[in-house]
């Protein structure tokens, strides 16, 4: 099976001052790593973007920026999106057909939002996903805290079967990333 790391959200907005993630410096480690691994294997690498009209995250601002921590490569794929669903009228679709994958690694931010959403849709596209446990975050949202939210995302994900293909929920050293 011929592989992708999509690496959701890693803006600086999202990773530094009062919107930082819980846990960000363990999460960025745990992404470069698997960055790393992914490259190393000559697996595309794919950096998605979510923007939105204002905010922090508005397109080219420094907050919309990638996080200067977490290591790219020229040759990484960017993808710019407007809603939660990496594959929603982006070419993140398009891009992996060309490349033939088969099968997705999904890290980033937020468990409960792009990362959740990226994940059912990849399923519903047909996608054999592997979901790094411990490569993926969130914040507080004042009923639960994010080490709840990942750990329910991490769980509910990795029991449906619905889809067809379903989601395997690993910790990044167990990640194999195959070209």
């Amino acid at each position: 099976m011929k592989s992708a790391l999509l690496i959701i959200d890693m803006q600086r907005a999202l990773c530094t001052g009062k919107y930082a993630m819980f846990d960000i410096e363990r999460i960025i480690e745990t992404i470069n790593a698997l960055g790393t691994k992914a490259r190393s294997a000559g697996v595309p690498v794919f950096l998605i973007q979510h923007e939105e009209g204002d905010g922090p995250l508005r397109f080219d601002t420094d907050g919309w920026q990638l996080d200067d921590r977490l290591e790219t490569l020229s040759q990484d794929l960017r993808i710019r999106k407007t809603t939660p669903d990496s594959f929603h009228q982006t070419e993140l679709q398009r891009l992996l057909r060309e490349r033939s994958v088969s099968g997705l690694v999904i890290c980033g931010l937020q468990s409960d939002f792009c990362v959740d959403t990226t994940v059912r849709r990849a399923l519903a596209l047909g996608y054999d996903v592997t979901l790094v446990a411990d490569g993926h975050s969130t914040m507080d949202n004042g009923v639960l805290s994010a080490a709840q939210i990942t750990a329910h995302h991490n769980t509910t994900l990795a029991n449906m079967t619905s889809f067809g293909p379903r989601v395997t929920v690993i910790p990044a050293g167990e990640v194999r990333i195959e070209s």
